[in-house]
């Protein structure tokens, strides 16, 4: 994110923002865009607390 760069937050009964991570797809790792599965169902799974000791 470049300075001055709006952050968009995710919203309830919202089109979700637009982002690009790394994803594991087929048994290697890529660039994904959300805009890759656009008219397709989709679940997004994270693990904010991952590998920490919270």
């Amino acid at each position: 994110m470049s300075c001055g760069e709006e952050v968009q937050h995710a919203r309830v009964g919202r089109k979700a923002p637009e982002f690009e991570t790394n994803a594991f797809v087929d048994g290697a790792f890529k660039k994904v865009k959300l805009s890759d599965y656009q008219g397709q169902w989709l679940v997004l799974c994270f693990y904010p607390g991952d590998f920490t000791f919270v």
